[in-house]
């Protein structure tokens, strides 16, 4: 249900590959469903352990939301009633318009040239 992107994402492009800013942005690109800590890890390409030591605080603030258990499994999704993710989400859409239209105006330049 993970499509992996052979780019970086505008929201990477903008603010880096640090794992926090990875995890996010795959569940930017990936709202719809919900996921156990080592899908996250593995779809986000950080370690597991890494992951564990910013995850409480992405639960705290309200980022991610847990949705159900599998077993031993917790399973999370992106908290779409949270203002703060609200506000995510309209900034990766306004990075990726910005950065859109400057291709576009790049592309234009080199037919023209």
């Amino acid at each position: 249900m993970y499509v992996k992107m052979e780019e970086k994402s505008s929201f990477r492009v903008v603010f880096g590959n640090s794992p926090v800013i990875k995890v996010i942005d795959f569940f930017l690109d990936n709202r719809e469903f919900d996921y156990s800590l080592t899908d996250i890890a593995k779809n986000s390409d950080i370690g597991w352990s890494t992951l564990h030591l910013f995850w409480k605080d992405i639960v705290k603030l309200g980022i991610v939301a847990k949705t159900r258990r599998i077993g031993r499994a917790e399973l999370y999704k992106l908290n779409l009633n949270s203002p703060l993710v609200k506000k995510l989400i309209d900034l990766d859409t306004a990075i990726s318009k910005k950065l859109i239209k400057q291709e576009i105006e790049k592309q234009k330049l080199k037919v023209t040239a």
